[in-house]
């Protein structure tokens, strides 16, 4: 069986209306994104589904794979087309039962006509088709409630469209279609899920991670190229910016009392990172936390992390649990990634007993002991800003010597 087209849904998209073709027009760059490498298909955008016409078969079990990653798409389906003809359209679904032959089955018709224009009505059609179906296929009876396939047929004006699957897209909107964020990117399964579930929602993610070099080895940093570069491959290049974070860490764990290290190392963080943030137009800042998880994600230690930020900070794993974080991790394929044992500085310093529920006047007399905006600044001017792509890390601090980094260099980048 030769499919002819793969119908793609928009969801989320067609509640869109002033702008809906800008939303479309970034789905589509995006989809050609995807399937880069992949030949013998063309696409043809329309305002209600896009339509990815199929010149041959080779690669169709590629474009379905890769259509699964690709936010903006509710749902798609490979497709059979016909003539607006009933006779044709009946040879078509001949083709489609090729594969169910082989034993007994319950379907049902399921007709839709959005061509008012065709001559037959649904119930006409679906009775048509019905029993074309039970006339020439003895294995197959009608079960309109509990079919174990349903043949859809959607009559439009380019034809008539067979099929029997609706496979389900990640949804949300096309990547981009939003405003910036700049995420913490740390080493963990966690963070780079949440920056796959706001690209889903079409926000820009931008990524900024902390060193501490020599506690922190060049494999951790490579590792966090891995998972950038992961994340690239279905949303286009990201922007990642490196912190040295070494002097201004190891100052806090001398002052701050070892029980708040933890929470003032991420009130640090995060201030560093609005800086940033604002440097980089993005509008609010996110994280990988999820509420309960470790002892810096209960909601008094947000509360005293939040305090340093006017810019909002977005959670997306915030409710989840983490068997559901695991999963996500997996499909997205970087889950493994996340698993080399390579040490963050998020761990290296880990107090003993770090304080579960931190009092803000706590944490602000603890830090007003010590003067730390020089650190801060030597921090920010330490940064080190790369452009990851599926094809390669850029080095982007001197843009008129711009290189693309291969392998052999990370161990250089310390």
């Amino acid at each position: 069986m030769e499919y002819s087209h793969i119908i793609v849904r928009y969801g989320e998209l067609t509640l869109k209306s002033g702008n809906r073709n800008e939303f479309l027009k970034k789905l589509t760059k995006n989809i050609k994104l995807n399937l880069r490498g992949l030949k013998g298909y063309h696409i043809q955008t329309k305002r209600d589904r896009m339509y990815i016409h199929l010149d041959t078969n080779e690669y169709v079990d590629d474009i379905l794979l890769k259509l699964k990653r690709v936010p903006g798409i509710h749902t798609f389906s490979p497709v059979l087309r016909s003539v607006l003809d009933v006779e044709k359209a009946k040879e078509t679904i001949d083709l489609l039962l090729e594969t169910k032959k082989d034993k007994k089955y319950k379907f049902k018709i399921q007709t839709k006509r959005p061509n008012k224009n065709f001559v037959y009505n649904t119930n006409d059609l679906n009775n048509i088709f019905g029993s074309h179906v039970l006339t020439n296929y003895s294995n197959l009876k009608v079960d309109v409630k509990k079919p174990d396939f349903i043949i859809n047929v959607e009559v439009r004006s380019e034809g008539i469209f067979i099929f029997t699957d609706f496979i389900k897209g990640v949804g949300g909107f096309p990547v981009n279609t939003s405003s910036k964020a700049l995420l913490l990117l740390s080493g963990g399964i966690d963070s780079p899920v949440a920056a796959n579930m706001l690209q889903i929602k079409g926000v820009e993610v931008e990524m900024i991670h902390f060193q501490s070099p020599p506690y922190t080895s060049p494999a951790a940093l490579e590792k966090i190229f891995k998972l950038t570069q992961k994340l690239s491959e279905t949303v286009g290049a990201i922007k990642i910016h490196v912190v040295n974070f070494t002097k201004l860490q190891t100052e806090i764990v001398k002052r701050i009392p070892s029980n708040y290290t933890m929470t003032s190392t991420r009130r640090f963080m995060m201030k560093i990172a609005e800086q940033l943030a604002i440097k980089e137009e993005c509008f609010a800042i996110a994280t990988g936390e999820s509420l309960g998880q470790v002892a810096s994600q209960t909601l008094e230690s947000m509360h005293c992390i939040n305090n340093v930020t006017n810019l909002p900070v977005l959670r997306p794993l915030l409710t989840m649990d983490k068997v559901d974080i695991i999963k996500i991790a997996t499909e997205i394929e970087t889950y493994e990634i996340s698993n080399l044992p390579f040490e963050d500085c998020c761990t290296i310093f880990t107090p003993k007993s770090p304080k579960t529920k931190p009092k803000l006047e706590k944490i602000l007399e603890y830090e007003a002991r010590d003067d730390y905006s020089s650190l801060v600044n030597e921090a920010l001017d330490s940064i080190e800003t790369y452009l990851v792509s599926k094809d390669g890390v850029t080095a982007l601090n001197n843009i008129s010597e711009e290189k693309e980094l291969k392998e052999e260099d990370f161990s250089n980048l310390l």
